[in-house]
């Protein structure tokens, strides 16, 4: 006959508990083991006998003046006093962080515009800060496909402003759009005129999922704002691989200006002014409520913002303040 195993519900288990018997089965004294805890006698007692409840065990019996454990006790005291050992640790590396020793990979959700222009100098600076720590990019694609930084693997987002009272928000800088075209291009010149785009062909970026996003809106609410309607030849999912389109053809790009500065130093291609006014993107620093008090993640934030803040200019007043969780919080904006 197959003996019947009987699983341990870990959710009814004291972890105090597991720590008296620790200690009891240590000092093979409850006398010692309540001096060392600062406990009473009894309340080890009363531990103790919780706890051969529920393992089933004496794990301590008389002997003499003293107490000895019983085999299951002396299998089970090296298991549980390096579980207690790493759960210690745990709690001291993470009261003790240091940023200078810390190891930790830290992960950073954002479009291919600050993948090019903020990655950069954000890396650098995250170098310096904590040396030994790994930083890894992943894409706006990524993170709705992840569930977004609720449910974890994510510290932070780079995004566009949009309502979520989950989150919490800080503003990094406004960065105004521009046009992109090859440089040698045959109409346009220094800036595109108005009576030139109906006259071209333009590259549209969807950045999330291959769908038109916020960016795309608030270009298109632009232009149709000044009665211009752009004829979209070709749909990329990135910044980068519409500079390059327009590198090779007659098409215009419209882009975040420090992107396309940055392109612009690698591609033959140059910056137009769009006939449209006060056309830019709000960009926020994003990150959820169950980072909010870790160390490391605490840091790759202060880094992110002391970096594109001095790099983008400082925010529009009333904008720059973090936003708490249901007071007015916001949402990544997902293209």
């Amino acid at each position: 006959m197959i003996p019947s195993i009987t699983v341990v519900n870990l959710s009814t288990i004291d972890l105090n508990l597991l720590h008296v018997l620790a200690v009891a089965l240590e000092e093979r004294s409850a006398t010692r083991a309540a001096r060392r805890l600062g406990v009473t006698q009894s309340a080890v007692s009363n531990a103790l006998a919780r706890a051969r409840e529920l393992l089933g065990d004496p794990l301590l019996v008389r002997d003499g003046r003293g107490m000895a454990p019983t085999p299951a006790a002396e299998e089970l005291l090296p298991e549980l006093a390096a579980a207690m050992g790493r759960l210690r640790s745990a709690i001291e590396h993470r009261r003790m962080f240091d940023p200078r020793t810390s190891t930790r990979e830290l992960t950073l959700a954002c479009a291919d515009n600050s993948q090019i222009a903020d990655v950069p100098p954000v890396a650098a600076a995250l170098a310096r800060e904590m040396p030994l720590a790994r930083l890894r990019v992943v894409s706006i694609d990524y993170l709705v496909a992840s569930g977004g930084l609720s449910e974890g693997g994510i510290d932070a987002a780079i995004v566009l402003r949009r309502r979520d009272p989950g989150l919490r928000v800080t503003a990094l800088y406004r960065d105004p759009a521009v046009g992109i075209v090859r440089r040698d291009h045959p109409i346009v010149g220094r800036r595109l005129l108005r009576r030139s785009v109906a006259r071209l062909g333009f590259i549209d970026v969807h950045i999330t999922l291959g769908r038109p996003g916020r960016g795309h809106a608030l270009v298109e609410q632009a232009f149709r704002a000044q009665g211009l309607v752009r004829r979209i030849a070709l749909v990329v999912p990135g910044f980068a691989a519409a500079a390059m389109a327009a590198a090779g053809s007659d098409l215009v790009a419209c882009m975040p200006r420090r992107a396309a500065q940055a392109l612009a130093a690698h591609l033959p291609v140059r910056i137009v002014e769009l006939p449209v006014a006060d056309l830019g993107h709000e960009m926020w620093l994003a990150w959820h409520e169950r980072t909010h008090k870790d160390p490391a993640a605490a840091c790759l934030r202060k880094v992110i913002v002391e970096t594109l803040r001095a790099g983008g200019g400082r925010p529009d007043p009333g904008w720059g303040r973090a936003t708490r969780p249901g007071l007015g919080a916001t949402r990544p904006g997902l293209g």
